[in-house]
């Protein structure tokens, strides 16, 4: 006799406007499919469970959930210990207990698509490992947007994260990663966290070669949002004011 169907794990896009001071229509960035499954989701493991009970509030504005919002299921991917090496992966198998008993599970991060650039990468990996379905609902990602509009190489680039705080250690590794993108022709991406945007701008226009294309894109979907490429020798001549609360992504490749 088979057992009941197992559920599957939903990564369920969200907005980018988290930290901003303008709240876009989820309507005009998200699918109507997106949001009728999120409004019948009744299980969600989140990074942070006060945003997402902001994102559904939203979603409810515009699709009604199936259940009260204080009836969900809403479980926080669990943070990494003081002192915990990178390899260290806690048991993730329990968040996704309802999905192994026949219910879908939602996976949502702070903005844009889940598990890129975010921590609930292991999560899916816990997916995988159990056989649960995973399902990829589309959405906006600041990366790829960011990398359309740039105009740079799209056929090859590499995301690289977060740069180094240290100014010694973050102007050798712009430097390292200018000279690789010059010799791979590929593109490099990098975010930051608002606030620190005006440091990795100067940070960049100093330690980038002056004919190193440079594109900013800040904003994206949101009505104030950027996206402008030049060379850093021309952003040299009018730096750019991004502002300490819109997210932002940086691109280079080097000519």
């Amino acid at each position: 006799m088979m057992g009941a169907p197992l559920g599957r794990l939903l990564l369920v896009p969200n907005g980018l406007d988290l930290g901003t001071e303008t709240e876009v229509d989820l309507s005009d960035v998200l699918p109507k499919a997106v949001l009728e499954t999120s409004a019948r989701t009744e299980h969600w493991v989140v990074e942070n469970a006060k945003t997402a009970r902001a994102f559904l509030k939203r979603v409810d504005r515009l699709v009604p959930l199936t259940r009260p919002l204080q009836a969900l299921s809403i479980c926080e991917l669990p943070r990494p210990r003081k002192g915990s090496s990178a390899n260290e992966t806690p048991d993730l198998a329990p968040l996704l207990a309802p999905a192994r008993a026949g219910h879908d599970v939602g996976l949502l991060s702070e903005a844009g698509l889940p598990a890129v650039a975010d921590p609930g990468a292991a999560l899916v990996q816990a997916a995988h490992t159990l056989g649960l379905t995973v399902l990829p609902m589309s959405g906006p990602s600041s990366l790829m947007l960011a990398l359309a509009g740039s105009g740079l190489n799209g056929q090859n680039f590499a995301f690289v994260g977060y740069l180094p705080v240290e100014h010694a250690t973050r102007a050798a590794r712009i430097r390292e990663l200018d000279q690789w993108s010059r010799r791979q022709q590929q593109t490099q991406i990098a975010i930051e966290t608002p606030y620190r945007n005006a440091a990795l701008v100067s940070a960049l226009l100093e330690h980038l070669a002056p004919t190193t294309l440079l594109c900013i894109a800040s904003g994206l979907t949101l009505p104030q949002g950027q996206c402008r490429c030049m060379a850093v020798s021309s952003w040299r001549a009018k730096p750019p004011i991004i502002g300490d609360k819109l997210p932002a992504v940086f691109l280079w490749l080097g000519t």
